[in-house]
Order: structure tokens, then sequence, then C-alpha cells
């Protein structure tokens, strides 16, 4: 990897060789999570806005180049990213604003965003010849993972709470991943990963200790930038739960400002549910990452629960480091926003996707976005992942007899 000079402690600042060490920061434990550092030079040789231009590939590996994979690395089959942007003008109407877009990342392989880190993921799993990945998550990054595996081959061990949506759980057992229902919290999902993997020798893909997961989650500020023709948005709302996402949307936009790709970087904006906001709690409070303690975390957007965020001093960085804000929501503002995102955009999202759009709102409550600012919202996983949650949102359908009189009566009801 020619192109990544090292590894970067984001608490202390000390740099590895990329085979010095395989996850953290050894002086900080469990905790020292690392970022890759690139050569640009390298990378503008090998990639260029106008190279992309002709690339006929759509999936995140037209960004290999930036990616810190071997080049000659096999890839998934599978097609993970090049998601669409749907321009929204009725929901940017409901609230008064001119430009917004959604990034609709439902449409991944195994309907979310977490894909685009488990590609990356099983590669890496298979440049160090790892037998076995595993990974504790809430329900969407197991899935994914446990998809990625299936298409090369790989076996998964899968560590999540026994309270994820049955669906996610479906998920991971219809890839034939072996997963271990842990009967506590995500937090205690993911202490148990690390003492397992440690252990047994497993690659491990969790998020906020792997590095290379970033990596991953940036390719979507990559394909926002590039499907707005190079213009970057002026702010970008994302849902926050470990912080891996919103650190991977900051590390993309860095990507492109040192590349020259794009002339501004754009503001981001994160967004938690008020029941699991320790982020929002240390932004307001001035704390860094490594002075975070854990909180409580309790929310209907099962995807992003975490008392103590994974990766936090990424996912503060993003927010200090671009002028962006932090914001909470309620759970019932986020139950609120999937039939309002899905009745005017037509795409159907899960709670913490939704929550995206819920701190929009509540951001145009506080006064904090020009109407003529341009807005992309990061949907991050499709509603069909948590149809309970949908359901609290709509009415129960009548049952009408199997006649023309029957539903003309229903209908006259409704009108």
């Amino acid at each position: 990897m020619d192109h990544v000079i090292n590894l970067k402690c984001t608490i202390c600042g000390a740099e590895y060789g990329a085979n010095e060490v395989a996850y953290v920061c050894p002086k900080h434990g469990d905790d020292g999570n690392l970022d890759v550092q690139y050569d640009y030079d390298v990378i503008a040789s090998h990639i260029s806005r106008e190279s992309l231009a002709a690339n006929p590939d759509s999936t995140i590996w037209r960004y290999k180049p930036l990616i810190a994979v071997e080049p000659d690395s096999p890839v998934p089959p599978l097609h993970v990213g090049g998601t669409p942007l749907y321009t929204a003008p009725r929901l940017a109407a409901l609230l008064g604003l001119k430009h917004v877009w959604v990034k609709d990342d439902g449409v991944n392989p195994t309907a979310s965003f977490k894909d685009r880190a488990s590609a990356i993921a099983v590669v890496k799993a298979r440049e160090v010849g790892a037998e076995i990945i595993t990974t504790a998550s809430t329900g969407n990054a197991a899935a994914a993972m446990a998809g990625l595996a299936a298409s090369i081959g790989l076996p998964a061990v899968i560590f999540v709470p026994k309270t994820a949506p049955p669906a996610k759980i479906a998920q991971h057992l219809i890839y034939g991943a072996r997963v271990l229902l842990v009967d506590g919290t995500y937090d205690m999902a993911v202490e148990l990963t690390l003492q397992v993997a440690k252990e047994f020798g497993w690659y491990n893909r969790s998020t906020g200790y792997n590095p290379y997961m970033t990596e991953g989650k940036k390719t979507a500020a990559l394909e926002i930038c590039e499907q707005l023709g190079w213009q970057a948005p002026d702010r970008i709302f994302v849902p926050v739960g470990d912080g891996c996402i919103i650190g991977g949307i900051h590390k993309g936009l860095k990507d492109l400002m040192a590349l020259g790709w794009i002339d501004h970087m754009p503001k981001i904006m994160g967004i938690q549910a008020a029941g699991s906001s320790a982020l929002v709690d240390a932004w307001e409070r001035g704390l860094q990452g490594w002075e975070m303690t854990p909180q409580p975390a309790e929310t209907i957007a099962d995807s992003i629960s975490a008392g103590l965020p994974r990766d936090r001093n990424k996912a503060l960085a993003a927010v200090r480091e671009t002028a962006g804000s932090y914001l909470r929501v309620s759970d019932q503002e986020i139950l609120n926003a999937i039939p309002v995102v899905a009745r005017n955009t037509g795409v159907f999202s899960e709670p913490a996707a939704a929550t995206a759009y819920a701190g929009l709102v509540k951001a145009v409550e506080q006064g904090l976005v020009a109407s003529d600012e341009r807005i992309v919202v990061l949907l991050t996983g499709s509603g069909l992942k948590d149809i309970r949650s949908a359901m609290q949102t709509v009415s129960t359908p009548p049952i009408v007899a199997p006649n023309l009189e029957a539903v003309k009566a229903v209908m006259s009801q409704q009108a």
C-alpha cells in the first residue's frame, strides 16, 4: 500500500506503520483509535476526477486508490455503494428550504450503509489470512458483515444484543453466520467481541476499533460530492451512534479537500436520539472523546444506540473541525420523520436513518440552516429492517367486503 503513510493515534498522535499494529494504539488499550494517513501525491497519480468519469464501475471500488487496501486485493462480488442521491423538492418545501437531497443507502445489498465498511473488512481479513471474521453490532453491521462474508465464503461469528430487531437477526442467520445473542447492551457485546477475537485470533470488524472501517464509510462522502458534480453541499446531516459513519464522512471530505477536488468543507451535522446522546453531551460540554464516560442508552433507533461511542474521537472532530453541530431528537420525532420522508421522497427508512431528517427539522426550527443552503440528508438503512417501529407511525387499514359498495363507503368516510 504505497499510498498509505501510517496509522495515527487520535488521542496522542503516535504514528505506526500499517503492518506494525493491527487495530489500536497500544498506549491506550482498546480505546486508542487509529486514523489512516495517506500520501495524496501518490493517490493523485492513480486517480482523478477525469478517470472517475470514464470508470464504468459504480461501486465503492471505483475509489480503490483512495482506500487502504492492496491494489491487487480481490474484492467481494456484491454491489456495494453507488447508491442514489435523490433531489427532494417537496421535502425541502416543507421546511422552507430550496435545495435538499437524500442519500439512500438502504439499497445496498443488506439494506444498510454498513455494507461499505463490511466490504473493506472482508478484503482486509483475506489480506491477513484470517479464517474467521467477527463483530459486535446492534444489527446492521452484523447483517452487513454476514452478507459480505457469505459472498466470499468467509465464516463469520456475530455478537448482537438479544433485543435486536428480528428482521436483522434473521439476516444474520440466513447468511449463515454463527450468531450469539448477548444478554446485555451493545456496549457489552463490543467488549465481549474484543475479548473473544483476541483469544481465538479472529479478524475483528468492530466499529471504532478497526481503523479501516472509517475508510469504507468515507466512500459515501466521495459519492455525494461526485454525484453533485464535485460541488460539495453546505451541510450533511448524519445519524450518529458509535460515531464511525460521521467520522467516515469527515474523512472522505478531508481526502477530497487534500486532492483539491472540492473547494470547501461542508458543515457536518451529527444527529443523535435523545435517549442515546453521549456525543451531543460531550460536544455541549466541550469534552474530548477520551474524557467521555458511559451513559445510559435506550432508543427506538437501535442502530444508533451506544452508551459510550467507540469512534468518539473522530466523531467529535467531524463536527468541531467543520463548524457543524450536534443535535438530539426524541424517539417521537424520529418516528414522525419516517412517513414524512417516505411520502415526500419514496424512500422508506428505518428509525436510525430517519433520525437524520428529524435532525434537519430541528436545525431549521433552531435557525441553524439558511433557506438557500445545499443540504444532504444521509439515510442509512431501509425501513424493512424494523417494520415494528414503522407500524407505530400509521393507522390500521380498514377491512372491506369484496364489493364495490363497501369500497365506496370506506372512501366516502376517508374523504
